[in-house]
């Protein structure tokens, strides 16, 4: 099917998840990235800070990377900006607000001296190769938010970032709707369009809703109010600030990313900060509780997060006492349930009213729903419909709902990470396999920590270690020290006593029955006792702990 006029589409990430948002867009020897994000890790994934997509194809093509397109700032379309970069050498095109939140992640890892940032506006055209992408203005949780219109040879690629049509956006900045029907007058090839809320009906509210409802929750607070929401929806953070100004209110905000988005976003135009609105913790702490206004991070309920701290009794600055009203300003990602009803009780036991998103209007998606999914199809018209951005089954019902708009089953093509989709003026279809998968970040690791190890801290957290150590003789093998036995994590410590002592009786015993030969092999006689001590916490307490057994030869 290849011919001079063929153009790829390979997903890395982002199809078949929430986050780690990757595409390539290849013709001939030009390639472009479509955004770089990570995930963050559920409850399974011990110890893991965050996951990025395998970036295995790049590497392989570095040659012939154009430039890096990142459509918005939210951390799962940027997050994984700085290991990309630390590999490959390639421009990077955003927004101000895209890049200067970007820029702040670089300057974390060190590596911003050394990054090509290029800020666009919407509208702007640039040429990469065969390439010319028309960046575009769209609404979304965050200001500075685009859809890119991708010129190929093979013709138009419409890819709409994250998108809503919001009709009175918080920043005035409506979607660029002429533009969008215009490249649908003209014909485009392929749109790939954002599935998230493609299983919701009707359309998606306006963001200014929430302001209405921090209106009414402001009002009629009589204490402190503490506002949980994603560091990254500056939308949100704009209306809590005009909230409090309206009522003479005075906002401080908490945590490390809060405090940095906010900084970045105000210095950049992107938030309007009300004359002396905004103040630190400390000067809020000298006014009257009444007009206190917090606005943290961990509407996720994360354990290291300002709220959790607080839900904990623990954070240094900020003490919840009865008569706060904690809001959580955001959705629940799934997964997250446990985490976020730990913090919600810990406040209740402290005395806080917690209003969520079941009890009131306090958060909206950013995410466009059915109606406005079949109205972007509708401006479109595309020859083929690739969805992107969701789970499998988001990408399904997205499929759904363009053959209800016209689009025929066989132009309307749902693929996976890795899917290699080539297509032309008349064709479509995957060709092959590009190398794919999920690479844990764990503090200053990356890729080290595999699903052995991640298997291995599981079985860790749920069944504990017994640990069985002792010395031989280098030359007969017989027992010179020990056995010492450590037991972690599965039986209650008066109890552990008895229990390595009949582990101690045990090892002994195997030693005893071995012949020379097999006791002058360690490796051996590991496993034997592994093996040994296995079946008897099996038979005696029915449970099934790690078993370590190290041998040392003198």
């Amino acid at each position: 099917m290849s011919d001079d006029r063929t153009v790829r589409i390979i997903p890395l990430g982002g199809l078949g998840e929430i986050g780690l948002n990757m595409m390539v867009v290849e013709a001939a020897d030009d390639l472009l990235v479509i955004d770089a994000g990570l995930m963050f890790p559920d409850e399974e994934m011990f110890g893991i800070d965050h996951v990025i997509p395998d970036m295995s194809y790049l590497l392989t093509h570095r040659e012939k990377v154009r430039a890096v397109l990142l459509t918005h700032g939210h951390e799962d379309h940027t997050g994984a900006l700085p290991y990309l970069l630390s590999k490959i050498k390639a421009p990077v095109y955003g927004t101000r607000l895209s890049l200067g939140l970007a820029a702040e992640k670089l300057k974390e890892a060190n590596l911003l001296s050394d990054a090509d940032l290029k800020p666009v506006r919407p509208r702007d055209r640039l040429q990469f190769g065969l390439f010319e992408v028309e960046f575009l203005q769209v609404c979304h949780s965050i200001p500075d938010g685009v859809a890119l219109a991708i010129r190929t040879p093979g013709g138009i690629i419409v890819h709409t970032g994250d998108f809503k049509f919001d009709q009175s956006p918080v920043d005035l900045q409506l979607t660029d709707y002429r533009r969008l029907a215009e490249l649908g007058d003209g014909g485009v090839l392929a749109l790939l369009s954002d599935s998230t809320n493609a299983g919701r009906d009707g359309f998606t509210p306006s963001e200014q809703v929430v302001g209405q409802a921090f209106d009414a929750i402001f009002r009629e607070a009589q204490g402190r109010v503490i506002v949980a929401c994603f560091a990254s929806n500056i939308h949100r953070v704009q209306q809590i600030l005009d909230a409090a100004a309206a009522m003479g209110k005075r906002v401080a905000v908490c945590g490390k990313s809060m405090v940095a988005n906010t900084r970045i976003a105000g210095e950049l135009g992107c938030l309007r900060i009300p004359d002396d609105t905004l103040v630190s913790l400390d000067e809020l702490e000298r006014l009257p509780v009444a007009r206190r206004v917090i606005v943290t991070t961990g509407s996720q309920g994360e354990p290291l997060s300002a709220i959790a701290r607080m839900a904990a009794a623990e954070h240094k600055q900020v003490q919840v006492s009865p008569g706060d009203t904690v809001v959580f300003s955001a959705r629940v990602i799934p997964g997250n349930e446990k985490s976020i009803a730990r913090t919600i009780n810990g406040l209740y036991r402290q005395g806080a009213r917690v209003i969520t998103e079941e009890v009131a209007g306090v958060h909206v998606s950013g995410h466009a729903s059915r109606e406005e999914l079949k109205l972007m199809l509708n401006l479109i018209r595309p020859t083929f419909f690739v969805p992107i951005h969701g789970e499998y089954r988001h990408l399904h019902l997205h499929a759904q709902l363009a053959r209800e708009v016209g689009v025929s089953e066989a132009r309307t093509l749902v693929i996976d990470d890795g899917d290699v989709l080539e297509l032309n003026s008349g064709n479509a279809g995957v060709v092959g396999r590009a190398p794919v998968g999920r690479i844990f970040v764990d503090g200053k690791g990356i890729g080290d920590v595999g699903d052995a190890v991640i298997r291995d801290r599981q079985r860790l957290a749920e069944e504990g270690v017994v640990v069985v150590v002792l010395a031989v003789d280098q030359q007969c093998g017989k027992l010179v020290t020990g056995p010492r036995i450590i037991c972690s994590g599965f039986v209650h410590a008066q109890d552990s006593k008895a229990l390595a002592d009949g582990i101690k009786t045990l090892v002994c015993s195997v030693l005893e029955s071995a012949s020379e030969a097999d006791r002058t092999d360690p490796r051996l006689m590991e496993q034997r006792i592994k093996t040994a001590v296995k079946k008897q916490l099996q038979k005696e307490i029915e449970r099934r702990p790690m078993i370590l057994s190290v041998i040392m030869e003198v």
